[in-house]
């Protein structure tokens, strides 16, 4: 087998294998040639080359995203790894597990002039787990800095990044490794909730009539059925989950913004906690969050194996635990109790639903009415991908196929690397992923699409209004040329040159029937990937949302 010459960039590559990753993610450069050479000359690897760094990174991250272990990104010296970043934060606050490797030059390089040079040590460090700045010469503490950046990346679920300095020559090889690198052990972490938080916790439980469970961002299939059950019958709890929760059951209320954005405040008294549950990733509804704020519960408590956000200023409990693992342990100790609280959200959620129907009937095509047609139509069976702002607001009020998972960057609700997350996804699941995504967003990741693994089964529907479609539905939205230009960022452009350039196959609609029409044939198995460009009316699409809630009380 060949290795890379320098020592430290040896170290680095077989602590990467005895930690069992797989895959490398690769933005081509010069200074991180020793680790280039040495990682795709080894098979155990699966390495991807992708110029982009932004791209590169949030690729990695949909990879990790769907692996759930930790994906290496490499980079050169400079500002490479600073494109780095955004991908970075994302995987941070998803708490999803990426380790960066940035190629350095030695430290009595920086600051003397000298090109492609910039401090890369703890460059990431407001958004990582740990920084492992390492020296040139090899040695048992660049061995145990390597090891702690993935043993925390394992741990904290999130990023770390190492900084590797390396001397030229860069390109040399041998054909016999010449470290012995020290690789460090890494236990699995259970943790058991102590009993007396159990007792003191099911005191308040059990004397409960009104408990609200919100989910946010989850994997799919990661609760027991058991638990679900148990939940779902319970007459005094209700449970709200987004469409990126992953989370389902009939009685379960997922339309949160379609149920409570008509409350009245007698609807709002009838619904306010007096205990809210909270477990999942970010919530997206700002809606439920002005709401929980304005009327919060007597006790909040929030269930995650690693971190607990006061997001709406009553957090009065952190359960550091696994949640399936914490239902598991808490509900044996716990009883019905008698309360009219579910079926209140239960027939909330009919009457809605038939409000829902019967104005979705009588608008006129739009971004509203192309969602509609995209779900009733979507596959059983595939991975949806959904990109930020409006597309992933849309598809919060609609229900989703329970055999469709949902995935949308929520960390730091950026249109950034939305793309190029789906793609990485695709790559790692090898299901049939579909991508949901506006024209802005769409435009701004489009190197996304340069790169050689985008498998022939993944689509992307891009809904193009002409702009940032969501800023006409935020407050400060104005007719003017001050709001088109830097607000909403107005445009006349199309993703079919861009289709034809990466080998794509150009679907486009911009009417209900055509739109209709196409999506049959659209989501037919072909031999490329394909994208579907769905074109709605730019000054139409904010009142027709706006006047869905009023119709629904």
């Amino acid at each position: 087998m060949i290795y890379p010459k320098i020592p430290l960039a040896q170290s680095i590559i077989e602590i990467c294998h005895a930690k069992g990753i797989q895959h490398i993610v690769i933005s081509p450069g010069s200074r991180n040639a020793p680790l280039t050479i040495g990682f795709t000359q080894n098979p155990h690897f699966k390495c991807y080359s992708i110029a982009d760094e932004r791209c590169a990174a949030f690729f990695a991250l949909g990879i990790a995203q769907q692996t759930n272990k930790p994906v290496v990104v490499v980079c050169t010296s400079g500002s490479a790894v600073l494109n780095f970043y955004p991908a970075v934060a994302e995987a941070f606050y998803s708490q999803i597990p990426l380790v960066i490797i940035s190629a350095d030059r030695p430290i009595d390089k920086v600051d003397i002039g000298d090109g492609q040079t910039i401090r890369q040590e703890n460059v990431l460090a407001n958004h990582t787990h740990f920084n492992a700045n390492l020296t040139a010469v090899a040695s048992e503490e660049n061995d145990f800095k390597i090891n702690e950046a993935f043993n925390k990346a394992f741990l904290k679920s999130g990023p770390t990044h190492i900084n590797a300095p390396f001397e030229e020559p860069l390109y040399e090889t041998i054909t016999v490794s010449s470290v012995d690198t020290m690789i460090s052990t890494l236990g699995k972490v259970y943790r058991h909730i102590p009993l007396e938080d159990i007792i003191a916790s099911t005191n308040i439980w059990n004397t409960s009539s009104k408990k609200l469970i919100l989910v946010g961002s989850f994997e799919p299939n990661k609760i027991d059925e058991s638990v679900i059950r148990h939940l779902a019958n319970d007459p005094s709890v209700i449970v709200m989950t987004e469409t990126t929760s992953n989370f389902h059951h009939p009685s379960f209320l997922h339309n949160i913004d379609s149920i409570i954005t008509p409350f009245d405040e007698e609807e709002i008294r009838a619904f306010q906690p007096e205990l809210l549950l909270t477990f999942g990733g970010m919530i997206i509804s700002k809606r439920i969050k002005t709401l929980l704020r304005d009327f919060p519960p007597d006790n909040h408590w929030h269930v995650d194996r690693l971190r607990a956000y006061n997001t709406f200023g009553s957090l009065s409990f952190h359960f550091e635990a696994n949640p399936n693992d914490f239902f598991n342990q808490f509900l044996p100790y716990t009883k019905y109790v008698a309360s009219p609280y579910r079926n209140f959200g239960v027939e909330l959620k009919e009457y809605r639903k038939q409000k829902h129907d019967t104005y979705l009937a009588t608008i006129p095509f739009s971004d509203f009415k192309a969602v509609a047609c995209i779900v009733n139509q979507l596959p059983k069976q595939l991975q949806l991908q959904v990109g930020n702002s409006s597309s992933i607001r849309y598809l919060q009020l609609f229900s989703m196929p329970v055999t469709v998972p949902v995935f949308c960057n929520r960390g730091t609700s950026g249109i950034d690397g939305s793309t190029s997350t789906a793609i990485g996804a695709a790559v790692a699941s090898q299901q049939e992923t579909l991508l949901i995504t506006g024209d802005v967003s769409f435009l701004y990741d489009s190197n996304a699409l340069w790169n050689n693994y985008i498998p022939k089964n993944f689509k992307i529907i891009i809904l193009n209004n002409g702009g940032g479609g969501i800023f006409r539905i935020l407050p400060g939205h104005q007719e003017n040329e001050l709001f088109h230009t830097y607000f909403e960022t107005a445009h006349c452009l199309t993703a079919a040159q861009l289709a034809t350039m990466y080998r794509f196959e150009y679907h486009q609609a911009s009417d209900e029937k055509g739109l209709k029409e196409i999506l049959p044939q659209f989501f037919k198995e072909q031999d490329k990937p394909q994208i579907l460009e769905i074109f709605t009316p730019t000054y139409e699409n904010d009142g027709v949302l706006k006047r869905y809630f009023k119709e629904l009380i």
